[in-house]
C-alpha cells in the first residue's frame, strides 16, 4: 500500500493549487487497491477540507506516516520531514541561487526529490506543468492591461470567475480594437495564449505579413523557434542544436519590436539564450511595444526589462524608458508589464484538475510499482545523494556556483 500524503503549502504567499483533486482521489481509492491518499489540513486549498472529507479522503494534521508527499512549489527547507520522498516543483535544476538552501536541506534530511518540471517522456517532452493555465491566465491579463491603458475596451479579472468556462463567457461581444500581438513559443504556455486570441476572435497571420502590412481588425503573429533564432554563423536554425548551442544563436525579434503593441512572452529561456531585445532597443524610439505579457517571467530574462514579480493583487507595473525603474504602470513613455509568478492561481480548480489527470495517467502508476525510467529522469536527489544525471549541481549542492 502506498500512502500519498497531499501537504498543505508552506510557501508564502500560500499556492492554492492541489496535486490531485478530491474526485481524483475519490477514483484513485475505487480503482487502485495499493494507493491510499491523506490530506493536510488546510485553509487555503482551491477545494476545501470538507470537499476532502466528501470525497473519502482523510484529511488531518499529521502527515509523517505517508510514504511519498506531494506538493506544488518549493516546501520551505524548515517543514521538510527527513527520509520521506517528495514531490514539487523545487525550482533548483538551474542551481537557482534563491533555493539553495531548500537544496541543500533536502540532501541534508536523505529525502528523495522527485521534482515534477523533470518528469519527461522518452524524447524530452514535459509530462506534468501548469503552462497552459498560465497562459490563458497571462494572455488575458496582457489585455486587460492594454485595455486599461487605452481605454478602448475593459476585461475583469480572471479570478472573479468561478472557473474556466465562466471566463470564456465574458468575451461574448467583447470588441477589440485594432492592434498587433507578438505570441512567443511553442509549449504549452503558447497553447494558452493562442486559445485566449482565438476566444478573442483574433486573427493570425503569418510573420512577413504581420511585418509588412497594416491591417484594420486585431492580430497576432505566433513566434516559434525558427521564427526568432538563427545560428550566428550561417542563419540556420535546428531546434536540438540551438538547445545544445544556444550560444552560437542570435535573436531575430528586432523587427517585431517595431511593429507590436502587445507581446505575449512563453518562450523557454536560460542564461545562455539571448534576450528577445536587448536594453539599447527597449529605450529606442522604434520599439512600439506598449505592454508586456511575460508568463514564462524570468527575471532579466528574455524580456530585459523585466525586474521582479508582480503578484495577482497588482498583476501590472510599468518600466520606465528613460530610467529603466519600476514605476507606476499606463503612462507615457512607461512599458506596462505584467511578470506573475503563479498565473495558474486565478483558475486553480480547472489547473489542478488538468495537472491531477496527467499525473494519474503517467506517473501514479509507476510510483506504485516502485519506479520507471521516467520517475528516474525526474529523480533528482535519491535518499540524500545527487543522482547521476544531477551531478551538475554538485558545487550548487556543497554550497558553490
Amino acid at each position: 500500500m502506498l500512502q500519498i500524503g497531499l501537504i498543505r503549502e508552506g510557501k508564502i504567499p500560500a499556492d492554492n493549487r492541489v496535486a490531485l483533486t478530491p474526485a481524483q482521489c475519490k477514483w484513485l481509492h475505487k480503482n487502485f487497491d495499493t494507493i491510499r491518499v491523506v490530506a493536510q489540513h488546510s485553509d487555503t486549498r482551491c477545494f476545501s477540507d470538507k470537499e476532502y472529507v466528501m470525497a473519502g479522503v482523510e484529511v488531518k494534521e499529521d502527515i509523517t506516516r505517508c510514504d511519498v508527499l506531494m506538493g506544488i512549489k518549493e516546501v520551505p527547507a524548515e517543514q521538510l520531514i527527513a527520509n520521506k520522498t517528495y514531490l514539487f516543483f523545487s525550482h533548483t535544476k538551474k542551481a537557482q541561487e534563491h533555493n539553495q538552501q531548500l537544496f541543500q536541506a533536502i540532501l541534508k534530511n536523505k529525502i528523495t526529490l522527485i521534482d515534477y518540471e523533470c518528469l519527461t517522456h522518452e524524447d524530452g517532452q514535459r509530462i506534468l506543468g501548469f503552462g497552459f493555465f498560465a497562459g490563458i491566465v497571462g494572455a488575458h491579463n496582457g489585455m486587460m492591461a492594454y485595455g486599461k491603458r487605452t481605454g478602448l475596451y475593459n476585461l475583469n479579472r480572471v479570478y472573479q470567475q468561478k472557473d474556466y468556462r465562466n471566463l470564456i463567457h465574458t468575451y461574448f461581444g467583447l470588441k477589440l480594437p485594432t492592434l498587433k500581438i507578438a505570441v512567443t513559443g511553442s509549449g504549452r504556455v503558447a497553447h494558452g495564449v493562442l486559445e485566449i486570441m482565438n476566444l478573442m476572435g483574433i486573427h493570425e497571420v503569418e510573420p512577413f505579413e504581420y511585418l509588412h502590412r497594416q491591417f484594420d481588425y486585431p492580430v497576432y503573429v505566433d513566434l516559434k523557434g525558427r521564427d526568432l533564432y538563427a545560428r550566428k554563423d550561417d542563419g540556420t536554425y535546428n531546434r536540438d542544436d540551438f538547445h545544445s548551442h544556444p550560444d552560437q544563436y542570435k535573436c531575430l525579434f528586432s523587427p517585431f519590436a517595431k511593429q507590436t503593441d502587445i507581446l505575449m512572452n512563453g518562450v523557454y529561456w536560460d542564461k545562455s539564450i539571448p534576450p528577445l531585445f536587448t536594453v539599447e532597443e527597449f529605450q529606442s524610439e522604434e520599439f512600439s511595444i506598449k505592454t508586456i505579457a511575460d508568463i514564462t517571467n524570468d527575471y532579466h530574462g528574455s524580456v530585459v526589462v523585466n525586474i521582479g514579480d508582480s503578484s495577482i493583487e497588482e498583476p501590472i507595473y510599468g518600466v520606465d524608458k528613460k530610467t529603466l525603474q519600476k514605476t507606476t504602470a499606463y503612462q507615457n513613455n512607461v512599458v506596462d508589464l505584467m511578470a506573475v509568478g503563479n498565473l495558474p492561481n486565478e483558475l486553480p480548480r480547472d489547473a489542478s484538475r488538468y495537472f491531477g489527470e496527467q499525473l494519474i495517467k503517467f506517473v501514479l502508476e509507476d510510483l506504485v510499482k516502485g519506479g520507471s525510467a521516467i520517475i528516474e529522469r525526474a529523480t533528482m536527489v535519491k535518499q540524500g545523494k545527487l543522482t547521476p544525471a544531477y551531478e551538475y549541481l554538485r558545487e550548487y549542492a556543497n554550497g558553490n556556483g
